[in-house]
Order: C-alpha cells, then structure tokens, then sequence
C-alpha cells in the first residue's frame, strides 16, 4: 500500500480505508503490467464519482444561485463537469504524480493527460463518497467549484446568443441549434434576411438582419427567450 500521508495532507482529508484512495489512483494500465496487484483499477469508482459529482454540483448551484433558471443551472453544471474542467481540478490537487500507472502510459504523457486526470478525479470522489459521505465530498469540492463558477459566470457575459443558445441546448437536450435562412427580401443594396433556429426539429426563434449572421443572432435570442418561458411555465 502507498503512502499517500502527502496527499491527504494537501487536500486536508483523511482516509479511513486507504485502499479506496489507492484504487482511485490506480489507472488500469498498471494492472496490465502488475497483474498480481491486489487491488482493482480506478473505472468503478470513476462510474460512481461522476454520480456523486453531477448531483454535488447540482446541490451546490441550487443553493448557491436561486435567481437562476432550471435551464442556465444545467448549462453550468455541464460546464463543471466537463473533462476539461475536471481535469483541470485534478492538476490543482496534483493527482497526476500520485497515479499508479504502466511505464508505456507513463512515457506517453498519460500522468497530463486530461481524460486521465478527470477519470482520476471523479474515481477519487467516489472513494471519499464511499470512505466518509457527502459531507467530505463537499468540503472537497466547494474551494474547486467557487472559482470556477465565477470564471464560468464572467465568460458567459461575453458570450453571444448563438454561443448562449448552443450550451444551453447541448445541456438540455444534447442536440445542437440548427439555423436556416427562410427568406431574403429586398433589393441586393438592402437586403434583409430571415433566419430560423431549430432544436431537435422544434422551431424556437426567427431573426431578421440586414446579413445571415446578424439574423441569426437576432432568432437565437428570441430561442433563448423561448426556452426561459418554458422554464417558468414549468416551474408553475
């Protein structure tokens, strides 16, 4: 068994079963060259780390935001729990140096490897979850996910309605906005256009503008206030 004395230290939690925070650091690659390893890889308790995370961090935004809709609040939880996102808590704990892991892995780039590191996070919350509840996940995801909701929230400011509209779709429905150009009027020197925006075959929003791009704007918003009326229609 690894001492892992440092990196309980670094994340101010102790594990009880050491064996579950060995498991959550060992990738499946070490396996193949230690067969006679007495432990089993990391992938079960990714499985179950993404669980403990989605419903977390949707805990989390529920009590944090309560002005937000139920459709943003999904939007930034898929931001959240993205790989990279992920990933990239796993380097500001510095999990990679802890992985066991095959020599080829290893020489390959796999301890930065961002599907590595997000699989080795959520394997290491599902080993807390198991090892001491939800009340040790929290305390190790409330200083990770803070930040990161404040980046996510300041970028979104930036963001278009198109870029809007298309995260949002993504989350809720895991198709993307499709736009089509249903009408051009006028003379070449003042054209006007119109746009519709589809999801999943659904009409959500026509726009009009003296160019595609800025008729396509103009329709992702009327979609994004669409999608905000249904939010309200069914949270009555």
């Amino acid at each position: 068994m690894n001492d892992y004395t440092q990196l309980e230290d670094e994340l101010g939690i102790e594990f009880r079963d050491k064996s579950l925070l060995q498991r959550a650091l060992t990738h499946r690659s070490y396996l193949n060259e230690h067969p006679e390893f007495p432990l089993e890889d990391n992938e079960r308790l990714e499985f179950l780390g993404d669980a403990v995370l989605d419903f977390m961090t949707g805990e989390y935004l529920y009590h944090r935001f309560p002005e937000l809709r139920e459709g943003l609040l999904t939007s930034l939880r898929s931001v959240l729990v993205r790989r990279d996102t992920l990933a990239r808590f796993a380097r500001e704990l510095g999990l990679g140096e802890y992985l066991l892991m095959g020599h080829g892995e290893i020489e390959t780039g796999g301890r930065g490897r961002a599907a590595t590191l997000c699989a080795a996070f959520e394997a290491l919350v599902g080993a807390l979850y198991l090892d001491q509840g939800l009340a040790s996940v929290d305390k190790l995801l409330a200083p990770l996910v803070a930040p990161e909701v404040v980046r996510t929230l300041k970028d979104r400011s930036l963001k278009d309605a198109k870029s809007l509209l298309q995260e949002l779709a993504q989350a809720r429905t895991h198709q993307t906005p499709r736009y089509k150009t249903i009408a051009e009027t006028g003379p070449d020197h003042a054209k006007e256009f119109t746009v519709q925006v589809t999801i999943s075959g659904k009409v959500y929003g026509e726009g009009y503008g003296s160019n595609k791009q800025q008729a396509a704007q103009a329709a992702a918003q009327e979609a994004l206030d669409r999608l905000e009326e249904e939010d309200i229609e069914d949270a009555t």
